[in-house]
């Protein structure tokens, strides 16, 4: 069984005096569900699980059974709903619990933010801790392996990425299941909660993302492709974050005034999911899209280590008007340190001085396949 970064700090939380809902967000497929079985597991008290995809259980923890519902686990010291967006008013319903039964610990999944987090967030304010899964990251794969070994690694995550059926498949098994969660997963609950007029306009968008990954995005230009408005295309790349497919940087501008403000570039949580959109899997040497995959596959990694870690930072991109571009910038508490993704060692170039001209005090650092596990692993 492969260790999850959040799972010691979970249990720490469960073992607080001060219980508050643990709440457990991430797309569909990337181990939840075995997650909070292991936690179970190793809960001494009375617990139960529940999957909030059956009817019943729906019915189970509706408003308006609310009250037989505490007569019916108020033995309960863990209490687990799986999928808990499935319930109708989840979020009154978690606190009704809370307050008639506060020794209670209450751990619920979600494999949307959109209609979880809308309908706890009001209800559980001050009552919960948020924690985001993500699909396997390099650390919890291959922390304890040795230099070769990672270095082997790095062509099968910028392939086939690091979902869990793909981590622990062979090797044959790999584009059959990205296919599958691609296909039969990735959008269900965008389907299932938001009224879509126009689904197939969520994979032509991602189609047209993925191939710009480490590119800034001009909304205008995705409409205008799609035949929609503006307003649309912002709605669906919000919806494909909030359902943990993509996510996105935002520019950094602070002292040049040619640097480019209010702009974004959207990245791939997993690069198997996006290989799979745009159906190829050929070997990275016969690709040329190398560099773009590297640096996806570098701040992906990158940002699951700080939220696996707990670590809070902001985090941009920079670009001039004269192309001159730092793929991530990480900010806290006024320091800055910056980092280039090079697939081929390089030296600095020009537009790195020039970023350093204008940051004198920033740290800037490239990230090449002989150094990047200290930036994985590493704050």
């Amino acid at each position: 069984m492969i260790s999850r970064t959040i799972f010691s700090s979970i249990l720490n939380k469960i073992k607080d005096k001060n219980k508050k809902a643990i709440i457990i967000y991430g797309a569909r497929q990337v181990g939840k569900t075995t997650l909070v079985k292991q936690i179970k597991k190793t809960f001494e008290g009375k617990s139960e699980y529940y999957n909030c995809d059956f009817l019943d259980i729906q019915d189970l923890f509706s408003y308006s059974k609310a009250q037989f519902l505490i007569d019916k686990i108020k033995h309960l010291q863990l209490l687990i709903l799986d999928e808990a967006q499935r319930v109708e008013n989840i979020g009154i319903v978690l606190k009704i619990i809370i307050d008639n039964l506060p020794d209670l610990q209450i751990i619920a999944t979600g494999s949307s933010s959109f209609d979880l987090s809308n309908k706890i967030n009001e209800p559980l304010t001050g009552r919960k801790i948020v924690y985001q899964l993500f699909p396997f990251s390099f650390e919890e794969l291959h922390i304890n392996n040795n230099f070769i070994e990672q270095q082997r690694a790095i062509h099968k995550h910028l392939i086939f990425g690091s979902y869990p059926q793909v981590a622990t498949a062979t090797e044959n098994e790999y584009q059959d299941i990205l296919k599958e969660i691609t296909s039969s997963y990735l959008f269900k609950d965008i389907f299932t909660f938001q009224q879509l007029r126009k689904p197939e306009l969520l994979t032509k968008l991602l189609r047209l993302l993925a191939f710009q990954i480490g590119s800034q995005v001009s909304y205008t230009e995705l409409a205008k492709i799609l035949q929609v408005d503006q307003t649309a295309v912002q709605r669906y790349l919000h919806l494909l974050e909030e359902a943990f497919v993509i996510f996105r940087l935002t520019s950094f501008k602070q002292n040049l005034r040619n640097e480019i403000g209010k702009s974004n570039k959207f990245y791939f949580w997993d690069l198997g999911i996006r290989n799979a959109i745009i159906q190829n899997f050929n070997s990275i040497d016969f690709r040329d899209d190398s560099g773009h995959l590297w640096e996806n596959f570098l701040i992906a990694e990158r940002l699951k280590f700080l939220a696996n870690n707990n670590i809070s930072l902001n985090y941009y991109f920079w670009r001039t008007y004269e192309q001159k571009e730092i793929d991530l910038i990480e900010e806290k508490s006024g320091k800055l340190s910056a980092y280039e993704m090079k697939w081929s060692n390089s030296k600095k170039s020009k537009h790195q001085k020039m970023f350093i001209e204008a940051y004198p005090d920033a740290v800037l650092k490239n990230i090449s396949q002989d150094n990047f596990i200290d930036f994985l692993t590493k704050a």
